[in-house]
């Protein structure tokens, strides 16, 4: 039943002689064609149309296998232009605009419109790949990198980030594209079909006025001054403005072929039932593999144009270009719908939260409800529904937005039958929610309770006592406020009266040990922090491997009880039996429950004759929830204190220590984030984020943002004490002016009368530190940001970078200045836009995931064909296309490059890879960590392809980026800087080689300790160049460490150890050789010549070996040994092809997890 239907082949038959053919499902959709032909680069331009099968049109709804005689194959359907209507005529117009503007960069530039940049290409080719593709071994070609590239440069230009090619030239279509002044047509021209006129400027500068009209478009008479409605001659009629414009014009006739069809979409028009159709998504089957392929296709694209039509009514309601619903209220209280989407803004309206932290605790719960929203859809339990939801930040406002439930805005009637709507005043339950919690209850795990009502009836949940149910007018089953899925975090908590939290005394015996050892509670600004779902788990996985051991503990300890009962009642056959009978009772009767239940209580169990640990999350929540019975509520108490003293004792030491040993390296903000929630660890517990996130306040009137948000990251980053207003414009002087004659300074203008404007670098500096005290408990002694650099070499570029990501503002690239003293470094103009920051549901491939995981499992086993996991990948990669995930399409081509490479396929490995930066590039951004390593790993492909200088080229970009990121004090930069000297040495360029290994040699020290391998590593890779170079007095010395280091750390006898040893023996032989050499030419002596040293020059095989261990390709890095040694080792035996397939793809589950949010 999971085997995929065979697919159709379809032949439609395109006006005029052309064709094409696709391969559908039968279970396709006709919409569902008529939507990939608009997709289809031959027939993007067209929207409308229908197709025929034979003398019938095909309806919209109607699947292709159900057509008679589509399934015998080779069926051909003729695509035929249908009747335009106004609406019709401006979608295609619409349309038309965006596959234009698809062709500009200025989209891609602002990431927007679903544009993106990529630079692969100007590395591999173009002119870069031109100079360095020819050159060769020994060649005098220049490698040397530019001056910021180089170790212990400061410099950090912003302007290399986006390089320019002198040959790349943006394609134009046409220069304008507009609705004509004439517009709209008279009577008796719509009498002629007439809908709309176009005005047209084509790159030849001639002036084209077009008639859209119901059969097609065509070039009318009209001019600037004179109406002419009335055909041109010669009368071209086009059902697509494409091919008319494509006749009339040269630069779009060849422009026309470069249109991107995957640029943005039109498909969201109009107004949508968007509860209806995400709720339908997901009603559809899923019995069967192409069923819930077809699922989950149109699970995603509905989600994804929710959350693109969400972000843009945020946008506008912001903006102001969107009505309230209650304009008479103050702004902060506004609700909004637009496009059938309902918006509120993240304040506390109404004092609902202010128990519970007000503004902050409101600003809190739209995240938390969107975590308790992703936790249920990925449950996926049929019948229970959740609304679409998605957060904007814009502006230093977060805006919510959601799908309205059916039937939700009536006040006619009581809605909530399930929870509580006043904060456990009143509780309803209902046995259809119940029923479905209870089916959640177990992944969730969230314990069913019991809660008393206003009456002191007890009430059951399975649920939050916040968590509602409504039965919507469509009779669907919603839940609604899943703020509190997650327990709550008991280290953190609310305090109302603002003073050091304090603990109850009947309370304090409850705190563990552990977490009064690290002073908590502490106090938090919301009572609404909660755990992790990964802590949970591992919590869970903790108490469970202490559940088996007391299990097995204690039937141990019976069954010698037993033994020695029976030794002392008389041995024999008597004995015997009665042992038999008594392991037979212990594995049936009262014996194993008592033990089992023993161990379920010790551990927290709800369940005595199982393991079933679950939590409640109405414990500790102190807004009126009340309990029928206070020992189970102790019991439920302690697991939670258990649970959050297992994140101070267990998750942060394996934090820490996957840090140290470096399996996790983060770069920035957002890989810091990806690693501490990989642990279960919320970015509370972060000792200290230096970050302020709300750079505006509601005082910024629209046209000061730019001046704003100048001054505000002048007094932060700006080492100049001259950042007050000097910036403002002439153009807001001249209005702030002209304004004041008006209205007397009725309202304040640009200004330092502004709050924003009386900010200064003292003041922000002290709200920094306050918010780390407050925030994170953490005390920062530094004065300023000039301090903070200087002691802990912080970079302002990568400060910039962070802050501009985490609120989405724009800078202009250029290379600014932060050590002057005498100017600001920003100025209004520097501030190019501002973007919205947006926190939504992430869908996957439920059976792309599952082979996935199997093919992890496959290689895990180690002995079956790495064949099988070719095949497993490549199902996931077919998958992962069907949903157009492009950053699970980048981790899977990612693994399949690895696995190739391993495989020694460098052609096919190459390949991948190389689609796998596009991807990271475009989705992850140019200067994401991710698309660092993969820059990396492209770059020794393409040395074990022999194209060494590209190489080095996609090198130094790796490195300049890491620069920008984190600078050079990060390990990343030690792995970077041994492979460029790697291949530097390859390339006969030894003094700049030296030059990046003994940065590597400093860095490696550092992280890793002068006596690990991989500082022996670095060592021998120094020996190496050194003996190439023919300076061997320094290769013995950096040998000699090496040998050193692999003596004590593997011993004597390791193979590393003896390679090593046998490498200073032959550099001492070279070494005298070369010192008697010297001695005979000054002696002037008569006699036998002494033959020069033989200089070792490897070659690019014993490179290519000690780029893989470098990158971990070989496993751990204890292998030293000289190049010639290194050269004969193989790379074919079956178990240790094992292990580097294990150890790549460990590495890449950690490097190919995506955002996972706050």
């Amino acid at each position: 039943a999971d085997q995929p239907e065979r697919l159709l082949t379809v032949r439609v038959q395109l006006p005029g002689t052309e064709s094409l053919e696709l391969q559908v499902s039968g279970q396709t959709l006709v919409s569902e064609l008529h939507q990939r032909l608009m997709d289809h680069q031959v027939t993007c331009h067209r929207t409308c149309f229908s197709l025929h099968f034979g003398p019938i049109r095909i309806d919209g709804r109607t699947e292709l296998g159900s057509v008679p005689g589509m399934k015998d194959g080779g069926a051909l359907m003729k695509l035929g232009g249908d009747s335009y209507s106004v609406r019709d005529a401006r979608l295609h117009l619409r349309h038309v605009g965006d596959l234009f503007r698809s062709l500009d960069a200025a989209d891609a530039y602002d990431g927007v419109n679903g544009r993106s940049l990529s630079y692969l290409t100007f590395y591999t080719s173009g002119h870069e790949g031109k100079k360095v593709l020819v050159s060769k071994r020994g060649s005098c070609v220049d490698h040397r990198p530019p001056d910021h590239v180089l170790p212990g440069c400061k410099d950090r230009p912003l302007t290399p980030l986006q390089p320019v090619r002198d040959d790349r030239k943006w394609i134009q279509c046409l220069r304008v594209l507009n609705m004509s002044s004439w517009n709209p047509p008279p009577g008796n021209r719509k009498m002629h079909g007439d809908l709309l006129y176009l005005s047209v400027l084509t790159l030849e500068d001639k002036e084209l006025n077009i008639t859209s009209s119901t059969r097609g478009f065509y070039l009318n008479q009209s001019t600037a001054f004179v109406f002419n409605p009335k055909p041109a001659v010669p009368r071209i009629l086009c059902h697509s403005l494409v091919d008319l414009l494509s006749q009339i014009t040269p630069g779009s006739s060849s422009s026309a072929v470069h249109l991107d069809c995957d640029g943005p979409k039109s498909s969201v028009s109009g107004s949508r039932d968007w509860n209806e159709e995400l709720q339908g998504s997901r009603e559809l089957p899923r019995n069967s593999l192409q069923e819930r392929l077809l699922r989950d296709q149109t699970v995603f694209k509905t989600s994804s144009d929710f959350v693109a039509v969400a972000t843009r009514g945020a946008v506008a309601v912001i903006d102001g270009s969107v009505m309230p619903l209650n304009p008479s209220d103050p702004p902060h209280m506004q609700m909004f719908i637009w496009k059938n989407l309902f918006f509120s803004l993240g304040f506390d309206v109404s004092e609902h939260y202010q128990s519970l932290g007000g503004d902050a605790a409101a600003h809190a719960a739209a995240l938390c409800d969107l975590r308790g929203v992703e936790a249920y859809t990925r449950v996926d339990t049929p019948g229970l529904h959740t609304l679409g939801t998605a957060l904007v930040d814009y502006k230093g406002i977060r805006v919510i937005a959601q799908i309205l439930v059916p039937g939700i805005l009536e006040k006619n009637q009581d809605q909530v039958v399930y929870g509580s709507n006043d904060c456990g005043a009143t509780v309803s339950t209902h046995p259809r929610f119940l029923e479905l919690l209870d089916k959640t209850s177990k992944s969730l795990r969230v314990q069913r309770h019991l809660v008393l009502d206003q009456n002191n009836v007890s009430v059951e949940l399975c649920s939050a006592v916040e968590t509602k149910g409504i039965v919507g007018n469509d009779g669907r089953c919603y839940i609604l406020d899943l703020l509190r899925t997650f327990p709550p975090d008991l280290n953190f908590q609310f305090s109302a009266s603002g003073e050091t939290m304090r603990v109850k005394e009947e309370e304090e015996e409850e705190v563990p040990e552990e977490c009064r050892r690290f002073g908590f509670p502490w106090r938090h600004r919301h009572s609404l922090a909660s755990l992790r779902a990964e802590l949970l788990e591992a919590f869970v996985q903790h108490r469970y491997q202490r559940y088996e051991q007391m299990v097995t503990e204690g039937l141990s300890r019976e069954e010698d009880e037993d033994e020695d009962e029976d030794g002392r009642r008389g041995d024999g056959a008597a004995g015997e039996r009665r042992h038999v009978r008594t392991l037979t009772q212990k594995l049936t009767t009262s014996l194993t429950g008592r033990v089992v239940s023993e161990a379920c209580r010790a551990v927290g169990s709800v369940r005595d004759s199982d393991f079933d640990l679950r939590f409640n999350p109405d414990v500790f929540v102190f807004t009126g929830v009340r309990f029928p019975s206070d020992a189970e509520t102790r019991t439920q108490r302690k697991l939670l204190w258990d649970a959050a003293a297992s994140l101070l004792t267990n998750q942060i030491p394996a934090l820490l220590r996957s840090c140290l040993v470096q399996s996790s390296v983060p770069m920035d903000g957002s890989t810091l984030t990806s690693v501490l929630h990989q642990h279960g660890v919320n970015v509370r517990y972060l000792g200290v984020v230096l970050k302020e996130l709300k750079l505006l306040t509601a005082d910024v009137e629209p046209a000061a943002f730019s001046a704003a948000v100048s001054h505000f990251l002048n007094c932060l980053l700006s080492s100049s004490t001259c950042v007050l207003l000097d910036s403002c414009s002439d153009e807001l002087h001249a209005r702030r002016r002209y304004r004041r004659r008006r209205s007397q300074g009725s309202r304040p203008g640009l200004s330092t009368e502004c709050l924003w404007a009386r900010l200064t670098p003292t003041d922000l500096w002290t709200r920094i530190r306050t918010e780390a005290e407050d925030y994170y408990h953490y005390t920062i002694h530094s004065k300023s940001m000039d301090d903070v650099v200087e002691k802990y070499g912080v970079q302002r570029i990568s400060m910039l970078r962070e802050i501009s990501m985490k609120t989405g503002i724009q800078v202009r690239l250029r290379d600014y200045v932060f050590d002057s003293r005498h100017r600001p470094v920003f100025v209004e103009d520097d501030i190019v836009n501002m973007f919205p920051v947006v926190k939504h549901l992430r869908h996957t491939c439920t059976d792309a995931s599952r082979l996935m995981q199997r093919a992890q499992v496959v290689v895990q086993q180690g002995e079956r064909s790495h064949t099988h996991t070719h095949v497993h990948l490549q199902e996931v990669l077919l998958l992962r296309h069907i949903l157009s995930s492009f950053s699970d399409v980048a981790a899977c081509l990612r693994l399949l490059g690895r696995l190739s490479y391993i495989l020694e396929d460098h052609v096919d490995a190459l390949s991948l890879q190389e689609r796998a930066v596009m991807c990271s590039e475009r989705v992850h951004g140019v200067d994401h960590p991710q698309t660092i390593e993969d820059y990396t790993y492209l770059a020794l492909y393409y040395f074990s392809g022999g194209q060494h200088s590209t190489s080095l080229q996609l090198l130094y970009r790796a490195r300049y980026l890491t620069l920008l990121v984190s600078g050079e004090d990060h390990p990343q930069v030690a792995l970077l800087d041994s492979m460029l000297g790697l291949v530097l040495h390859g390339l006969m360029d030894h003094e700049l080689s030296l030059k990046f290994l003994h940065s590597a040699l400093c860095l490696t020290s550092k992280y890793h300790g002068v006596t690990s391998l991989r500082h022996a590593h670095s060592h021998h890779l120094l020996a190496t160049v050194y003996e190439a170079k023919g300076d061997f007095r320094s290769a013995l010395k950096h040998e000699n460490e090496a040998f050193q280091i692999y003596k004590v750390q593997v011993g004597e006898n390791h193979t590393s150890t003896k390679e090593s040893s046998e490498y200073l023996k032959d550099l001492t032989q070279q070494a005298v050789l070369l010192q008697k050499s010297i001695s005979h030419l000054y002696s002037n002596t008569d006699g036998a010549c002494i033959p020069p040293p033989q200089i070792f020059t490897p070659s690019f095989p014993t490179i290519l070996q000690q780029l893989n261990l470098t990158c971990g390709v070989e496993g751990n890095v204890s292998g030293g040994g000289t190049g010639k040694a290194a050269e004969t080792k193989g790379v074919k035996n079956t178990n240790k092809m094992t292990k580097k397939v294990k150890h790549l793809l460990n590495h890449s589950v950690f490097c190919c997890t995506d955002d996972l949010g706050q």
